[in-house]
């Protein structure tokens, strides 16, 4: 008997109506993904990466298909699948410390004490190497340390599935390197569950174990699913001249500049 997967996303649709015009914007996507796998979803603008983003974070529901997380479907929100957006959505009122402990309290209220709350805050700020910044206020912080303190709130509510929506894109080179390697140090830590989306190939190579490529919409598919065979810990350095790496970087460039072609041609 096959083991079930972890995460099943199977045939999913999903269109909207806005008077007597529908929508489709994505058409029939299967895929499943399996506890502790890190995959990234790319694809050009519009193509519907965000909104199968939404769905499997139960922001939004599927027009037809389901998705499950561990054979429980996935129908709204919950702290089982925590999303970190571009914008980190940091409460600017609070300290770091505090829009921590938020997500925290909401979950854990029931099951830890004060003291254990506490404690279990400060880890997940010490995870992002943000501990010495508890007490000071977003405005007070870099665009790189508030997404830091996002990724913090989040894993702090022990998702079975972290959801990441271009969570570099605003950011400066430099601080998405540094980024993009505290990323993989906490996942190689905690062995969590990570669903990417990103415009970045080298990104998506670097972080992923695979990477779902998505058609063109409306009505986009998944294309291809490209597994990266890449020994972990993963060095950028020495990525650079890896047949792997490079084998990888070229399978998705191909697919999306072959599409991209296709809809100038159409």
């Amino acid at each position: 008997m096959l083991p079930r997967a972890y995460l099943k996303i199977d045939q999913v649709c999903r269109s909207f109506q806005r008077g007597p015009t529908t929508s489709e914007v994505l058409k029939d996507v299967s895929v499943t993904i399996d506890k502790g796998e890190y995959v990234s979803i790319i694809g050009h603008s519009g193509c519907g990466k965000s909104t199968l983003l939404n769905m499997i974070a139960g922001l939004l529901p599927v027009s037809s298909g389901g998705i499950l997380l561990e054979d429980r479907e996935v129908n709204s929100p919950g702290p089982d699948r925590a999303v970190v957006f571009q914008n980190h959505s940091l409460l600017p009122w609070l300290t770091v410390y505090d829009n921590v402990r938020l997500a925290v309290n909401k979950v854990f209220s029931n099951t830890k004490k004060k003291a254990e709350r506490h404690e279990w805050t400060m880890h997940n700020l010490d995870l992002v190497q943000m501990a010495h910044a508890k007490d000071k206020r977003p405005s007070e912080i870099s665009g790189g340390m508030k997404q830091r303190v996002g990724i913090a709130r989040a894993l702090a509510m022990e998702p079975k599935v972290l959801l990441l929506d271009e969570p570099f894109g605003a950011l400066d080179a430099l601080t998405r390197a540094h980024l993009q390697d505290s990323v993989m140090q906490i996942h190689a830590a905690l062995k969590n569950t990570v669903i990417m989306i990103t415009h970045d190939v080298d990104e998506a190579v670097l972080l992923s174990d695979r990477i779902i490529m998505l058609t063109n919409g409306p009505a986009a598919r998944i294309g291809e699913i490209a597994n990266v065979d890449l020994a972990r810990p993963r060095r950028r350095l020495e990525l650079a001249s890896n047949a792997n790496y490079i084998g990888a970087r070229e399978a998705v460039l191909r697919f999306l500049y072959e599409r991209h072609h296709f809809v100038e041609a159409a």
